[in-house]
């Protein structure tokens, strides 16, 4: 089995889309679908969306959800980190070992936590 695809919510379409355009230039996720209230982005096996809830409520980042990006090399770990933070995202842990990988984690600026391992 292997994941498909994740969804992350947000309150802010255009700046979300925004962060995560800028998050994934360069990289092999590229934008298939911006309809009213998601975007999807695709890479070679994977799938990542960001959606306004469909219940019309306010989307909140979940406690102890978290999307993680394996992005093959330690040096895109560093460079992807710092990229998230000047474009608003938050710190939620630098880049260096963790349970034997090297990974860096960030929050989105709907504060939905990322993991950037190698």
């Amino acid at each position: 089995m292997k994941m498909n695809y994740f969804v992350l919510g947000t309150n802010n379409m255009p700046l979300a889309v925004q962060f995560y355009d800028e998050l994934f230039e360069g990289s092999e996720m590229n934008k298939l679908n911006s309809a009213d209230r998601m975007t999807l982005w695709a890479g070679s096996d994977f799938m990542f969306a960001l959606a306004q809830p469909f219940d019309g409520k306010e989307a909140t980042a979940g406690n102890g959800t978290m999307v993680g990006f394996n992005l093959g090399s330690g040096s895109e770990v560093e460079r992807l980190y710092n990229k998230a933070l000047t474009m608003g995202g938050t710190d939620e842990g630098a880049p260096s070992i963790r349970s034997g990988r090297f990974s860096a984690y960030v929050r989105d600026l709907d504060k939905n936590k990322i993991c950037l391992f190698e």
